[in-house]
């Protein structure tokens, strides 16, 4: 899964606050997620990260230069 620093992530269990949408300020080994209700951040392993994602909403990326005379 390519999952990278600013994506939202929709999960499938809810924080306490209720509020089902997370901010991705670190990927690696460990993801850094930000909960979008309450501003609480978590820090979780790839691995529960990647099995409790519902859906994935990239941040539009800058392709590289596309040739051109």
């Amino acid at each position: 899964m390519d999952i990278r620093v600013g994506d939202k992530l929709q999960m499938k269990k809810k924080h306490p606050c209720g509020s089902f949408e997370f901010v991705v300020l670190r990927a690696g080994m460990d993801f850094k997620i930000q909960c979008t209700g309450c501003g609480r951040v978590v820090e979780l392993p790839r691995s529960k990260c990647e099995k409790n994602i519902k859906k994935l909403f990239p941040l539009p990326r800058e392709e590289g230069p596309q040739g051109g005379s």
